[in-house]
């Protein structure tokens, strides 16, 4: 049998052995779905903790089903690792490592680079690799490629196949899970695309929809970020054009999303957080440099989103004002330090950095969020306090970053001097006298 031929096969039968590499948001729950469709899967990471806690049985990850991922580790068919000369016997290998932006905004592929090297070392005949990390588009072809061809006398297309599949990950979405959600694939040609259409369509309830091309499938994931960072950093300047006007900018949203064509409402924020929305658009920015091109909407819309903390705290400062009082010294409670509600994911959140600018505006900061106890942020460690009466009372304001199902609004409502809410998550409440809206 050809390659090709042999590595369907394998597939077909359910036993071609699987590595993830990268056990976070991503590879985890792809590793979990893979498990449960009966294949062996090999979990990879640099972190001996993450390695240590999957092989006794502890999900640190609130989207995959406990039962469900108890039941593959007991079964065997998830076993974690650090050593990756595991990769030997492995027949598909998947990428899902981190992809940062450096200090200049720059993507920082090294991560990338490291599990295509890893990988390179040990590539044998009849091998699959899918890349799902975000990244700029030409990364598949321009970066692993020529790594996976530089000590071996395999040939891509037809010896191994290498493709890439932009992982479609939304924390915290009931609905839409790695399971059920579409899955993009760009081969680096047909055959490449063919065989990962196979592997993903063996695995995932939900429908593939394959594309000509790697570069197609990178551009792809990188629209679906931009378009959702541009949206929203048109609604973070029309929340601050209204303020400035007195109109709600929530009642204009819900006015306007009562147009049944041509309107998606989108809502303001205190900022962008989370690994992919916030990033993403800076790798297209950065990429079309090379092509003589100055992407300006997509940097504009990342401008007004990275202003947003900046803005909290200027209109936290005005807010104290009122009351005659300054930042410094006043007792400011933050609700919520997840980036998004019902989530204990707090990557790039805009609370971060509010909490930040207030301490060193001089103000006395405390936290409460339900699904983080704690948290590190430059080297200072942070404790959630217990949101009850004497903690509301004491507070100058209270600032609600991240609308939380599990906050009582009433509550925080009937005792707290004054809030400021950036999420509209006391719309509902019988008194709004002591609120201020974003």
């Amino acid at each position: 049998m050809t390659s090709k031929e042999n590595l369907l096969y394998k597939i077909q039968n359910k036993t071609a052995i699987v590595g993830v590499i990268g056990l976070g948001y991503v590879g985890l729950p792809m590793a979990v779905e893979i498990a449960k469709s009966g294949y062996q899967v090999l979990g990879l990471d640099v972190d001996e903790n993450k390695v240590s806690m999957i092989n006794n049985g502890i999900n640190y990850i609130d989207d995959i089903n406990n039962d469900e991922f108890n039941t593959i580790v007991r079964s065997h068919l998830l076993k974690a690792y650090a050593d990756f000369q595991l990769l030997k016997d492995v027949d598909i290998v998947l990428i899902c490592v981190p992809t940062p932006l450096d200090i200049y905004e720059q993507p920082n592929i090294s991560y990338i680079k490291a599990a295509a090297e890893s990988i390179n070392n040990y590539i044998h005949a009849d091998m699959l690799i899918v890349l799902e990390s975000t990244t700029y588009p030409g990364t598949t072809e321009e970066l692993v490629l020529p790594i996976l061809e530089s000590h071996t006398m395999l040939k891509p297309e037809q010896d191994f196949f290498l493709a890439f599949s932009p992982e479609r990950v939304d924390p915290g979405n009931t609905q839409y899970k790695t399971s059920n959600t579409p899955k993009i694939i760009g081969g680096l040609a047909s055959e490449s695309t063919e065989v990962a259409d196979e592997f993903y369509r063996n695995i995932l309830k939900s429908e593939t929809y394959k594309v000509s091309s790697a570069k197609v499938a990178e551009m792809e994931k990188i629209l679906e970020n931009t378009y959702r960072n541009i949206n929203i950093g048109l609604i973070n300047e029309m929340a601050i054009i209204c303020h400035k006007m007195n109109i709600n900018i929530w009642e204009v949203i819900d006015a306007a999303k009562t147009k049944p064509y041509g309107f998606t409402p989108f809502y303001p924020g205190p900022g962008l957080g989370g690994h992919c929305i916030p990033l993403d658009p800076y790798y297209l920015s950065w990429k079309t440099k090379e092509y003589g091109y100055h992407a300006r909407m997509i940097e504009t819309s990342g401008q007004i989103n990275d202003y947003m903390p900046r803005y909290i705290v200027d209109r936290t400062n005005h807010i104290l004002n009122k009351f005659n009082l300054s930042l410094r010294d006043s007792n400011i409670l933050i609700l919520g330090i997840a980036y998004k509600n019902d989530i204990n994911d707090y990557r790039e959140s805009p609370a971060l950095k509010i909490i930040e600018a207030l301490n060193s505006e001089g103000a006395k900061v405390s936290y409460c969020d339900p699904y983080i106890s704690s948290y590190r942020y430059k080297g200072a460690e942070y404790t959630s306090i217990t949101l009850n009466k004497e903690a509301l009372q004491k507070a100058d304001l209270v600032i609600l970053i991240t609308n939380h199902r599990l906050f009582d609004y009433n509550f925080i409502q009937q005792n707290s001097k004054f809030i400021f809410d950036t999420r509209n998550a006391l719309k509902n409440v019988s008194n709004r006298d002591n609120i201020e809206l974003l």
